[in-house]
């Protein structure tokens, strides 16, 4: 797909739908640069990226600290001269209503959720544009599309920040470089599983009986959560040359469960 030899960094990268992200990129030869909080997992994630025969460079980063952030991007610039590809990614705010959290909570939210991501990118686009190509994707949620009830802290960011980057898409659009989004609805990630434990089947199918997963299950139309990797594969795409012409979108990845036309 044209990303042999490709740069990308690739945030909150040592489980889950980052991790996925990362090992797309490397199955289709891109080099990655991989960030986590914790450095076993991280450790974990970068040896199984080396792989596919790639080079992986792993950077214990926290993405609310913006020396963390600088920090990242340097260390990618340092090993490799560029980054092509960034993909924008972060674990969600604590749930609750508009009732259960203070200003400071919605604060720190959207540092997380959104400013974590703006100035990832601001770091990013100068090189992306002066070199004529460049991919910045974000990981965000069915939640931009379609406000998830007890997640108002993610809603609200996490919207802002489609807002921001349909804005930046259009700005960068004729410098070669693509802006767009992922949303995901309900992913068997490792989150996943710690939420539903043993209510979680490898397969996705609810267990005989009913339960949390048959509820969960039983409103999206393929009737199954959807897979880390199959997020990675759509970002491996998105960061290709075959997705030149797509940018300033939002895709779904959630099995139909989006009701809504647009």
């Amino acid at each position: 797909m044209g990303l042999k030899d490709k740069v990308a960094i690739v945030c909150a990268s040592s489980k889950g739908m980052g991790r996925a992200c990362a090992e797309a990129l490397a199955g289709e030869g891109a080099h990655i640069v991989l960030c986590a909080r914790h450095k076993d997992a991280l450790k974990d994630a970068s040896d199984a990226v080396r792989e596919a025969g790639v080079r992986a460079v792993p950077v214990v980063a926290d993405m609310t600290s913006e020396e963390d952030r600088a920090r990242l991007v340097q260390t990618a610039e340092s090993e490799f001269g560029r980054v092509d590809v960034l993909i924008n990614n972060a674990g969600g705010p604590a749930p609750g209503s508009h009732t259960d959290h203070t200003i400071q909570d919605f604060r720190n939210a959207v540092e997380l959720s959104m400013i974590s991501s703006i100035d990832m990118t601001a770091r990013v686009l100068p090189g992306m544009r002066e070199r004529g190509f460049g991919r910045v994707i974000n990981i965000t949620s069915i939640a931009v599309k379609q406000p998830i009830v007890g997640l108002i802290m993610s809603n609200t960011a996490r919207t802002g920040l489609v807002g921001y980057m349909k804005t930046v898409a259009t700005e960068v659009a004729a410098d070669g470089v693509t802006v767009n989004n992922i949303c995901p609805g309900l992913i068997l990630t490792d989150r996943m599983y710690d939420l539903l434990g043993e209510d979680a089947t490898i397969d996705m199918k609810p267990p005989e009986g009913g339960g949390l997963t048959a509820e969960l299950v039983g409103s999206i139309p393929m009737k199954r959560m959807g897979k880390p990797e199959e997020v990675g594969a759509l970002a491996a795409f998105l960061a290709s040359d075959k997705a030149s012409f797509i940018t300033g979108v939002s895709i779904l990845i959630d099995g139909g469960a989006y009701k809504g036309l647009h």
